[in-house]
């Protein structure tokens, strides 16, 4: 069977992260598929050099590429004016706008669900949590609701990165779901060395054995809980990341927390391979960073909810808590003394969502739905 002409659709490419990982590894499958999106920062988005990038008309607008996020009522107009024609198949990549673009009954459109968009439905009270920003956003959020739900249903099929997400593609759209995982990079996230260990919390606060947070500063991710808990604590915590709240929580933070801002690959590894577990207090639509610390050899502890659950198994390469409350996370921490992990079974698991695993599932899924179209 000729191999099917593809294109990639993306929301925005100006940031990295976990769904920006999910694209080159597609592009590893599709290495000729453009990528359409509604805006290109090459700058924020050094990945996307290997990708052929046709944005929007909002490209033109001055600032678009910093300030997206002014231009949500026009996401729908952006992702609706493409033209795509000339291919057989459209692979979105979305938790926002790009599912909604429209293609001729020829052309099969397969949408891999990030999340239903998050700031209308399952997120919106944290988007909105103050009476002015709801006042001011009802009339466009309700235009966006709607449009949201209609564009749902454009895609012939859905693919969702959880069962968490998949439970949400079926409350907020009513369609159904296969569960691919994403990828972790198991050939670069690895330990220094695979060997049995035992988190050892007896230690005074200038010793290297540092427990790591790997995330966005942004409001949902709660690392809000993290300083609070080591705060109290006072053993040493790195964090990982830049975002919204990085001003706040650096005056929340004592001494024993460092921030380290963005870091390569090459930096966070190294990182993951010094730290005695890694704190996960979001909960996330699946989240590829639990699996990078196990890929390490190192244990998750995470809040017991959200893509989590299908990742860290307790006991074993982590443990949960809850509720999403400092006090919570202070508990689990301390009862990690009693605790011994073996690195290897932390990086068996991680084997399990490695990126060949998920290229031959995903292009199994396409090259099944190309000959039914055929």
């Amino acid at each position: 069977m000729p191999r099917p002409k593809i294109a990639f659709v993306y929301d925005r490419v100006n940031k990295w992260g976990g769904a920006e990982r999910v694209l080159l590894a597609l592009h590893e499958i599709w290495p000729e598929a453009p990528l359409f999106t509604s805006v290109y920062d090459p700058k924020g988005a050094p990945w996307a050099k290997d990708f052929e990038v046709i944005p929007s008309f909002l490209q033109k607008i001055p600032f678009v590429q910093s300030r997206h996020e002014m231009l949500a009522p026009l996401m729908p107009i952006a992702f609706e004016s493409f033209n795509f024609d000339d291919y057989e198949v459209i692979i979105s990549v979305t938790s926002e706008a790009a599912k909604g673009i429209i293609t001729k009954p020829k052309t099969l459109h397969l949408c891999y669900c990030l999340t239903p968009t998050r700031y209308l439905w399952s997120g919106y009270e944290d988007y909105f949590s103050s009476t002015a920003r709801q006042l001011v956003s009802l009339p466009a959020i309700g235009y966006l609701r709607k449009w949201d739900q209609i564009a749902a249903q454009r895609p012939d099929y859905y693919i969702a990165i959880s069962e968490n997400v998949r439970r949400r593609i079926r409350k907020y759209y009513q369609r159904e779901a296969e569960v691919v995982y994403p990828a972790v990079d198991t050939e670069r996230f690895k330990g220094s060395k695979v060997q049995r260990f035992k988190v050892n919390t007896k230690y005074k606060i200038q010793d290297t054995r540092y427990f790591l947070v790997v995330s966005r500063l942004v409001p949902y991710k709660r690392i809000d809980i993290a300083v609070e808990a080591f705060n109290q604590l006072g053993w040493p915590l790195k964090i990982v990341g830049t975002d919204s709240e990085m001003r706040r929580l650096k005056r929340m933070a004592k001494d024993n927390i460092e921030f380290l801002g963005q870091l390569t690959d090459e930096k966070l590894i190294r990182y993951y391979q010094g730290c005695q577990a890694v704190v996960f207090p979001q909960e996330e639509d699946f989240g590829l960073v639990p699996l990078e610390a196990q890929a390490c050899g190192k244990p998750v502890i995470a809040y017991n909810g959200g893509g989590a659950l299908e990742t860290v198994v307790a006991g074993k390469t982590g443990l949960f808590f809850y509720p999403q409350t400092a006090a919570a996370l202070i508990k689990s921490l301390k009862g990690l003394k009693s605790l011994t992990f073996k690195a290897g079974d932390c990086r068996k698991q991680a084997e399990k969502f490695s990126k060949e695993i998920f290229k031959k599932k995903f292009r199994k899924v396409v090259e099944n739905l190309v000959k039914q179209k055929r």
